[in-house]
């Protein structure tokens, strides 16, 4: 019998992202299927967006609108309970650092799973403390206790260090999933990562040298177009 480790998939996710709530309803299948090891990486998105240079869907008026309606839609086709948060976009500190590993404990995978449940199906305020406290403690933990946690520097820390770690692995959007460091962005992807998994990915047999642009011919003024 092999005594090599399962191959790991570590799932980034930031609570401001209905797609990350997909993700987690539909990944977790997906990895036992496949004898995959899901890691739960919870990210600051605003960070990605700032190292990058883009703006958040909620940001752009007409963009924000058609994502809803696009998550509308997605949960339809997938029997998935959808509505949005009670308030959006929302400060998602405390929601993130309770779901760190280092605060969560074993229960990781509980606790992300009741705060995306009680957000993107039941409507709650993620960006409340309080409201937080009840959604973990209706799952049998001390809500109290966990949200407590969450002001100790080293939790600070640690989230901002796991963000700045993804930064570095090219994580540029939630949700994302990188498994042998292939690096998946969007719920739309998971069946090319199923693919991928199941040893049929329809890269392995393309030359991207060959088929890549030779570089920019044209260069946008400012990465962000500011108001005159």
């Amino acid at each position: 019998m092999s005594d090599a480790s399962p191959k790991t998939l570590d799932f980034y996710f930031d609570y401001l992202s209905p797609f990350a709530y997909f993700a987690t309803l539909l990944l977790p299948a997906l990895c036992r299927e496949s004898g995959v090891q899901l890691r739960w990486r919870p990210v600051l998105f605003a960070a990605l967006l700032d190292h990058w240079g883009q703006r958040g869907p909620a940001e752009i008026p007409p963009k924000a609108i058609h994502t809803f309606k696009l998550c509308v839609r997605f949960a339809a086709l997938h029997g998935i309970p959808f509505r949005a948060p009670r308030f959006h976009p929302f400060n998602p500190l405390t929601a993130l650092r309770v779901s760190l590993p280092e605060v969560a404990g074993e229960d990781q995978a509980k606790v992300v799973r009741s705060i995306f449940e009680a957000g993107w199906a039941g409507g709650a305020n993620l960006g409340s403390p309080t409201d937080l406290e009840a959604v973990v403690g209706a799952v049998g933990l001390d809500g109290g206790l966990l949200i407590e946690r969450t002001a100790d520097p080293e939790v600070k820390l640690a989230l901002r260090t796991q963000t700045e770690l993804a930064i570095e692995r090219g994580v540029f959007g939630i949700p994302t999933m990188i498994v042998d460091d292939e690096l998946f962005w969007g719920v739309d992807q998971l069946p090319f990562l199923e693919r991928y998994l199941a040893g049929n990915d329809p890269l392995a047999d393309v030359e991207l040298d060959a088929i890549l642009s030779e570089g920019r011919a044209a260069e946008r003024p400012g990465s962000l177009r500011k108001d005159e």
